[in-house]
């Protein structure tokens, strides 16, 4: 059976709702982050090296990095769903925006979330950052203008990984600065399958 380890309040939650999208059947391990560091428990390096969330055992292999747990997850058990056929032009968007969830777009997210528990320490990055931040947030805004989804019509493993940068950029920037993004986190909060895994194991 498929394991996953999963940390409260990281971007594992993507993992679990991408499993229940999936229907699949999975042991889940949660761990919960240190109340003072925030960091995850030394437990998970037990589990990988790294000491990271998420990380998921299947069929003797351990994956990290959830944008290689969700390649993996749609391609061996999508059965067709969750990404283009790999001959279609949607492809090439589905691969880029699959790894420009965590290539590009979290690190402003990250570095604000950092910087802002040095309080004035931090002050003097916050220009660059905010800037970082509109570019990117203000992209992706646009890329779902007049669309649902990021890639064709449906929910692909690309919209699993950018869920997390959409509700980010609600969480620091507020509901209306970009529309699009909220529209978008709003959609997938909604799906019963999202719901699930929230009820069943948090964010």
């Amino acid at each position: 059976m498929i394991e996953l380890h999963h940390l409260n309040a990281s971007r594992s939650r993507r993992i679990t709702w991408l499993l229940e999208e999936l229907g699949l059947e999975y042991k889940l391990f949660q761990y919960e982050r240190d109340a003072k560091t925030h960091l995850a428990p030394p437990e998970l390096a037990q589990i990988h090296p790294l000491g990271k969330a998420p990380v998921l055992r299947d069929d003797g292999q351990v994956l990290i990095e959830s944008g290689a747990i969700v390649e993996y997850l749609v391609r061996k058990y999508g059965n067709g769903r969750f990404a283009p056929a790999p001959d279609t032009p949607d492809y090439n968007r589905y691969i880029q925006f699959l790894h420009y969830a965590e290539g590009s777009a979290m690190l402003p997210l990250m570095l604000k979330l950092y910087t802002g528990r040095l309080g004035e320490g931090g002050a003097p990055l916050q220009p660059r950052i905010e800037s970082e931040l509109k570019n990117h947030l203000g992209y992706l805004d646009r890329e779902l203008e007049g669309r649902e989804y990021f890639v064709g019509d449906e929910l692909t493993g690309a919209d699993v990984q950018l869920s997390f940068v959409a509700q980010m950029a609600l969480r620091f920037a507020g509901r209306e600065a970009y529309p699009n993004l909220t529209a978008f986190a709003d959609r997938i909060e909604a799906r019963p399958a999202y719901r699930k895994a929230i009820a069943a194991h948090g964010a």
